[in-house]
């Protein structure tokens, strides 16, 4: 049984993760189409007896070329083109570009204005965290086909996921001028200053929002969680003055500490026959994971410190290598996302002016925040005319792309003794995990589980 601390209520949950002894028959496991993932594509996975034989996660849509039609277009145009990327995540796709493109050409922002752009993405990891939470994981852990089952029979959850997710989507469409794509992101700062006025009324629905997060955080760490875990090399980008979103330099738990520029010495993109989006590696070293997970282990001290003490409350443990504890490291950053938006418009300030300008000159810039699922790499050479030579982006998704494989051979490895229907219920949760947002790298996901004696 397991109480939901929002409502009281209870629900009988079935044992997804027991074990059986049985041994497996010849058999194909297959979902024709992987629900609560952004885009299609498919996973094979071939056993022998219990024994794994191979796992392909097959990305076969089409490539999406953005970093080939990029070349040719003005560099102020980059920004606005790149945030078409992703609905759920095109915050992190324009700064990523602008911090490219402002560090060629030299440009330093006010204070204030980098307060209002972490404003703005915290919005974003707000809507972002929450939708997956609420409607995309948790129905797994629960033992519903999806969210609006879940919604059936507590449609009070549901209702109060929504709700936060709202305040998100409208600190993005305050600042950013709409909710999804927004507008008002530019070089050199922003195109129009949202006043004092616009940003104070938030703050009453924010507050309830951060009391519903830290409920969330309790709520999902009562899941029922697999005993399973990996040793995994965590990415992220690390401040020691606050937790790193915006910029800040690459560290790893195995050692790496790095500025962003020299990302291209330490990790490369390989290509894989069955995957239409590349694998990232790092040389020498192969998968590793960026995401909440990664940075709640490598930045935990700089959390604030009421999320620690709530991280303490609910029994989260550091360092913590199990992925599908990921879901948990969300809710904690999604607290910590409300209480810095709270904190940024009680001491906003307008800014002394809205943008600078800056000639165009030849250059090549790079640039890395963390968006919803990990780390967004960019990298651009222009010419002195503006115009883009080439442009380089590595989407979080595909970061974690062979990670992901790597976890479901363990896993599949570990449970290959499980019923039919419960190896590809817990084949396709490991890969929610991710939270994998396909449109960012290409698409995603149909499941055929194939068995030989």
């Amino acid at each position: 049984m397991i109480r939901f601390v929002s409502t009281g209520h209870t629900m009988r949950l079935p044992m997804p993760f027991e074990k059986k002894v049985k041994p497996m028959k010849n058999k194909v496991i297959k979902v024709d189409y992987l629900a609560r993932v952004e885009g299609e594509g498919s996973l094979y996975v071939k056993l022998k007896g219990n024994e794994v034989q191979d796992v392909r996660l097959k990305i076969f849509e089409p490539p999406r070329f953005f970093e080939a039609f990029l070349r040719g277009r003005k560099y102020t145009e980059v920004p606005d083109i790149t945030a078409r990327i992703c609905g759920i995540c095109p915050v992190a796709y324009q700064m990523s570009s602008i911090q490219a493109m402002e560090q060629i050409l030299r440009i330093r922002v006010e204070p204030m204005i980098r307060n209002l752009r972490r404003l703005m993405y915290c919005g974003e990891w707000i809507e972002s965290h929450v939708l997956h939470m609420y409607m995309l994981h948790a129905p797994d852990f629960l033992g519903y086909e999806s969210s609006i089952h879940m919604a059936a029979d507590h449609p009070e959850l549901v209702e109060r996921g929504l709700r936060i997710k709202k305040i998100g989507n409208e600190i993005m469409r305050v600042i950013g001028g709409r909710e999804i794509h927004p507008i008002n992101l530019r070089i050199g700062g922003v195109h129009r200053i949202p006043s004092r006025d616009q940003l104070t009324p938030l703050l009453d629905e924010l507050r309830w929002a951060y009391d519903a997060a830290r409920q969330t955080a309790e709520w999902v760490s009562g899941f029922p969680f697999p005993d399973f875990n990996m040793n995994y090399e965590f990415v992220a980008l690390h401040r020691d003055d606050e937790y790193a979103i915006l910029d800040g330099r690459l560290i790893s738990s195995h050692g790496l500490d790095i500025e962003v520029r020299e990302y291209d010495r330490y990790f490369s993109e390989i290509h894989e026959a069955h995957s239409n989006a590349l694998h990232s590696v790092i040389e020498e070293r192969g998968a590793y994971m960026v995401g909440p997970l990664a940075r709640v282990n490598l930045n935990f001290d700089q959390l604030a410190p009421e999320v620690r003490s709530l991280a303490a409350e609910i029994g989260f443990e550091l360092p913590c290598t199990n992925p599908f504890k990921s879901i948990v490291a969300r809710a904690l950053e999604t607290v910590q996302a409300i209480g810095e938006s709270i904190a940024l418009i009680e001491s906003y300030v307008e800014p002394s002016v809205a943008h600078v300008d800056a000639e165009p000159r030849p250059g090549v810039g790079t640039g890395c925040t963390e968006a919803p699922r990990g780390i967004c790499y960019h990298r651009y050479h222009i010419d002195g005319n503006g115009d883009v030579l080439t442009a380089k982006i590595v989407p979080p998704t595909s970061q974690n792309q062979k990670q992901i494989e790597e976890d479901l051979r363990a896993f599949v490895t570990q449970h290959a003794t499980l019923p039919k229907d419960k190896l590809t219920w817990q084949s396709e949760q490991a890969i929610r995990n991710y939270d994998p947002c396909i449109s960012c790298a290409t698409h995603f996901l149909t499941t055929t589980v194939e068995v030989e004696e």
